[in-house]
């Protein structure tokens, strides 16, 4: 039987030695059969096919032949065509979810990639990736939350420009995020106000050096004087719930959070896509129902069991803490200068706050209090003090004193022919009032 050029394993070569050995009688069946892991019937059944088609006949007999239960040709064509349509830019496995959850079409993802690397609808090689230092996760879940905002065109032009800020638990991998306008002092107050609202508060927080993060000013004297760095508003609130903080040297560092930011730059963009979202309103309503499915997916169990996330105590105000907060002196007049802003301070009583000092809030949304010995107070906004009137002066003159511009003394003023060296023989004694 001539079947021309047949490709062999390994494995089947090994065969057709140990069964052309029994065939030439050097070797027995029972020790072929312990050789190649086989039993004596599974060895005389290769023998006979060994003696009717020789070598070629210990090859698999489906090599080269299509597989029962593979895909019809025209699946094949409408699953590419979908591809081509609205999933060009899906990687396999995303496409066949998609496929699956939204055209009730099951390809599974490794013949979805052979087929899309064979029309040329994919790459078929990864980047290679610098080798970075192993970092073990945390044990507990609430340990450590690393946090960072991501800016990308989530909308993809059908909307304002997003930034997306994202937490996820180091230990079991679970995600929080929100979208804000920008990444500012105000979107990271109030996006930590509202995980903690949601898990509680956390042991740690791992961050860049981002100057909402970290301040960068040096420190003064008296923070020198008393061993601390000045710190930012973000840095303020923190230490205030007992939260310690851990700034990374480098992106790598942190790579828990960057990974998931490049997951959902993929599949949360495509997501939102599909559904339309169009608005800031619209896709937070949307990413909180995605994290759900993201996290009952990918979330993993801690090493230990337990919640390292602290309650909100009954006196703390999550509101009172993660807002920036700025001293000022109370004036004569009880009225105090905030952002141009005139406070008219209403204390209780009659006790007068000229000249104490109070500190000022401002919420993320703007809103304004007025603390006092970590007391509220009341205020109400007056007009701003207009500025002291100053001389009006026309166009092209200046005050006398000041003289007028580009003026020059004429030749003959006396003020040329004071010399330098006739106001010297005027600054020396006379005899009249010479001392000895």
């Amino acid at each position: 039987m001539n079947r021309g050029m047949v490709t062999m394993s390994q494995k089947e070569l090994q065969r057709v030695c140990v069964v052309e050995s029994v065939l030439k009688k050097r070797t027995t069946q029972v020790e072929a059969a312990d050789c190649l892991g086989l039993t004596t019937r599974q060895v005389r059944r290769l023998q006979r096919r060994m003696e009717q088609d020789g070598p070629l006949g210990l090859a698999h007999q489906s090599r080269g032949r299509p597989s029962h239960n593979r895909l019809r040709q025209k699946t094949r064509q409408r699953v590419l065509e979908l591809v081509r349509e609205k999933y060009a830019d899906f990687g396999p496995t995303l496409a066949s979810e998609k496929l699956a959850e939204a055209e009730e079409i099951q390809v599974s993802k490794e013949t979805l990639r052979h087929w899309m690397r064979s029309e040329g609808l994919m790459s078929g090689r990864r980047r290679p990736r610098p080798h970075r230092q192993w970092r073990e996760r945390r044990a507990c879940y609430g340990q450590m939350v690393q946090m960072d905002g991501s800016h990308h065109d989530w909308l993809e032009g059908r909307g304002p420009k997003l930034v997306l800020m994202g937490y996820i638990d180091d230990a079991t991998s679970r995600v929080y995020a929100r979208f804000y306008p920008s990444e500012d002092v105000a979107a990271a107050m109030d996006s930590f106000r509202r995980y903690c609202r949601l898990y509680g508060i956390p042991q740690s927080v791992y961050l860049d050096k981002h100057t909402i993060y970290r301040s960068p000013k040096v420190p003064s004297l008296q923070e020198q004087l008393q061993g601390k760095d000045p710190q930012s508003q973000f840095e303020r609130a923190l230490s205030e719930l007992g939260v310690k903080m851990i700034h990374a040297n480098s992106p790598q560092a942190k790579g828990r959070v960057e990974r998931l930011f490049k997951t959902l730059q993929d599949r949360l963009v495509k997501e939102m896509r599909l559904a339309g979202m169009k608005t800031l309103e619209e896709a937070n309503r949307f990413v909180q129902g995605y994290l759900q499915r993201h996290n009952r997916r990918f979330a993993k169990a801690a090493r230990q069991s337990g919640n390292l996330h602290r309650s909100i105590g009954h006196g703390v105000r999550l509101e009172q803490v993660l807002c920036r907060k700025e001293a000022r002196v109370v004036a004569n007049d009880g009225t105090i200068q905030v952002e141009g802003h005139r406070l008219q301070l209403l204390p209780p009583g009659l006790r007068p706050l000229a000249k104490k000092g109070v500190v000022v809030t401002v919420s993320p949304k703007g809103r304004m209090g007025v603390l006092y010995e970590g007391r509220q107070l009341r205020y109400k906004a007056v007009p701003v003090q207009p500025k002291p009137h100053t001389q009006e002066v026309q166009e092209g003159q200046l005050p006398r004193q000041m003289g007028g511009p580009g003026h020059k003394p004429a030749a003959d003023n006396p003020w040329r022919k004071f010399t330098f060296s006739r106001r010297l023989k005027t600054l020396q004694p006379t005899p009249s009032n010479r001392t000895f």
